[in-house]
């Protein structure tokens, strides 16, 4: 039964009309977001959660919009076990996580692979933002690269990253590293990537200097993405291509978008966008 028909059953109208029925699993959790003029309702709410789906064992309120350097939100236990750290399958692969303490997001998966379908054999890649793992991990097991450099700045998510790349058995190609990607890439990662992966919207515009310098001397791929407020008529895609454009053009970077698209919606009016974008350091 729909989560919606159970409601129905143990709340009024006027309450029922306000509950978000979509909401995330991550392995056997299941995070939702109950409006504060119901929150009284929340424990019903999580009960009835967790018999639409015998899958879930917890149920966890999001308290706080994610937010800060590390992306993290607030996360308060409804129901079932009081955890928050699972063991997500997505595409054939295993990925342990902590909510609390890492970003993870569902939401992604199709984007995901999207990018491990274009890697090249041999490829080198350069993911600035790498969170657990999952991005590198993918495109390492399914696209056969020589090489993905795996960075995070967030500890935890680098030790459970380290813990995925075992999980998954693909020690051989990616490297986990702790950091701030901007550093590493100085110190230690200039002009050997084939691809640069930027999954962080709320860097990426910031760091996408570095993108261009960990990239070969011949050029490369970058997969930019960043979040966009776009008023109703005016194309979010659009909106980022000018941003970004105007900022390659003024650094005289060569380059051609091959792609974009609306990743999701985010907010009202608020969207995560992705460009694909190919960079010609000839001249």
């Amino acid at each position: 039964m729909a989560l919606r028909e159970r409601l129905r059953k143990v709340l009024n109208q006027s309450i029922l009309n306000q509950v978000i029925c979509s909401y995330d699993i991550i392995g056997d959790i299941a995070v939702i977001r109950i409006p504060e003029k119901i929150e009284h309702n929340a424990d019903k709410i999580a009960e009835e959660v967790m018999q639409s789906n015998p899958h879930i064992k917890t149920v966890l309120q999001q308290t706080s919009p994610v937010k800060g350097e590390l992306r993290l939100r607030n996360l308060k236990w409804l129901a079932g076990e009081n955890k928050t750290e699972t063991l997500h399958k997505e595409s054939g692969c295993i990925f342990k996580v902590d909510l609390e303490k890492c970003y993870f997001s569902p939401r992604l998966s199709f984007e995901r692979m999207r990018i491990t379908k274009q890697v090249m054999p041999n490829e080198v890649i350069v993911n600035m933002f790498s969170g657990v793992g999952c991005f590198s991990i993918l495109i390492a097991k399914y696209a056969n690269p020589l090489r993905v450099y795996s960075i995070d700045i967030n500890a935890d998510a680098v030790r459970y990253m380290v813990e995925n790349i075992r999980l998954n058995r693909v020690n051989y190609v990616v490297e986990p590293i702790e950091g701030d990607a901007k550093e590493i890439i100085v110190n230690r990662l200039q002009n050997l990537a084939d691809r640069v992966l930027m999954p962080l919207p709320e860097k990426a515009f910031e760091y996408l200097d570095y993108a261009l310098l960990t990239l070969k001397t011949n050029g490369g791929k970058i997969h930019y993405y960043d979040f966009i407020h776009a008023k109703k008529g005016i194309d979010p895609i659009q909106e980022v291509q000018t941003k970004v454009f105007e900022k390659l053009r003024n650094m005289n970077v060569c380059f051609r978008c091959t792609f974009g698209r609306i990743v999701r919606t985010v907010g009202p009016r608020w969207y995560q966008v992705v460009l694909d974008i190919e960079i010609n350091k000839k001249r």
